[in-house]
C-alpha cells in the first residue's frame, strides 16, 4: 500500500488505498548490495475499477498503457532506475502521473478539409504532362 495520495492535478486525486506498491530484487549497478535489498518498485493501480478517475481518461490511459496492463485492467509500472527504493518509488509515482497527465489532454480539433489551390493542381498536372513527355521519348528508336 502506498504511504500517501498521488496529485495528478488540481482535479484528480488518486487516493494511497488504490495504490499497491511491491518491492523486489533489481539488478544494476549497487555492488553486493544488489543481491540483498529490494530496491526495484513494482507499482500497481487498478485503472479499469479507479472510482478518481472518469471514463474518457480510463479510456486514454488503457490505450497508451499497451503492455503494462493486465487483462483485468490493472495497470503495473517498474521502476529500478535508482539504488534506492525512495527514489525507485517516487520515480513509479511521477510515471504514473505523465501517463494520466497524458490521457487527460483534451482530443485535437477535427481537422478542417481544405482544397487545392487552383495553382497547385495546374503545375501538378504539368508536371505530370512533363514526366510523360520524358517517358515516351525514352522508347526504341522508330525506323525513320
Amino acid at each position: 500500500m502506498a504511504s500517501s495520495p498521488l496529485y495528478i492535478n488540481s482535479r484528480i486525486t488518486i487516493q494511497a488505498w488504490e495504490l499497491t506498491e511491491q518491492f523486489v530484487l533489481s539488478g544494476g549497478p549497487g555492488g553486493q548490495n544488489v543481491n540483498k535489498v529490494s530496491t526495484a518498485v513494482q507499482l500497481f493501480f487498478d485503472l479499469q475499477n479507479s472510482p478518481s478517475l472518469p471514463e474518457r481518461i480510463k479510456a486514454n490511459a488503457m490505450r497508451i498503457a499497451g503492455r503494462r496492463i493486465s487483462k483485468d485492467g490493472v495497470l503495473m509500472i517498474e521502476a529500478n532506475r535508482f539504488r534506492s527504493q525512495d527514489r525507485n518509488r517516487e520515480d513509479a509515482r511521477e510515471r504514473l502521473k505523465e501517463l494520466i497527465l497524458k490521457a487527460a489532454e483534451p482530443p485535437p480539433p477535427p481537422r478542417k478539409a481544405t482544397k487545392p489551390t487552383k495553382g497547385s493542381v495546374e503545375r501538378r498536372l504539368k508536371a505530370k504532362a512533363g514526366r510523360s513527355e520524358v517517358k515516351k521519348t525514352r522508347g526504341k528508336p522508330t525506323g525513320e
